[in-house]
């Protein structure tokens, strides 16, 4: 869906654009998909904040202070909002997991990617993401989850 492979056959649309287009403008595309990867991939260097207001700051031109209002209101979506200044180090697999979800949704994707986002927590943290999860899909979000959380699934999708 976001071309990290390179599809062999068929045809990829998102929000009516053809990302397996050669033509399409896949970074323009891209900038209505969010993606969350099994192992979180936050800036070690940087705070809770500043990793979700980095990407706002340079790909969307957001000011510091409209990109930290957005990063605040998904960390309370995720309930990170006491974690602000916290660095992932001292965040639990899940709480790492939910911030970078926030960032995700901090660049008000259309559509968001999971690649199994429970895969690398320990059982008694996957309920907080599946939990963020949940409420993402009944506030409308669309998403693709790759998962083995079946019953998640079940529960959740409606195709």
């Amino acid at each position: 869906m976001n071309l990290l492979e390179e599809p062999t056959s068929g045809k990829i649309f998102v929000s009516g654009n053809e990302v397996t287009d050669p033509n399409a403008n896949i970074d323009k595309i891209r900038r209505s998909i969010g993606m969350v990867f099994q192992q979180f991939n936050l800036f070690p260097h940087l705070s809770v904040l500043n990793n979700l207001t980095i990407a706002q700051r340079r790909v969307l031109h957001r000011s510091k202070a409209a990109a930290e209002k957005v990063a605040l209101q998904n960390l309370e979506i995720v309930g990170l909002a006491d974690k602000v200044h916290a660095y992932p180090a001292q965040l639990s697999g899940g709480q790492q997991q939910r911030a970078a979800i926030a960032r995700s949704l901090s660049m008000g994707p259309d559509l968001m990617l999971f690649d199994e986002p429970t895969s690398a927590l320990d059982p008694e943290l996957v309920g907080d993401v599946l939990a963020v999860m949940r409420k993402l899909a009944t506030d409308g979000m669309t998403m693709m989850v790759v998962t083995h959380e079946m019953s998640f699934a079940r529960d959740v999708a409606d195709r």
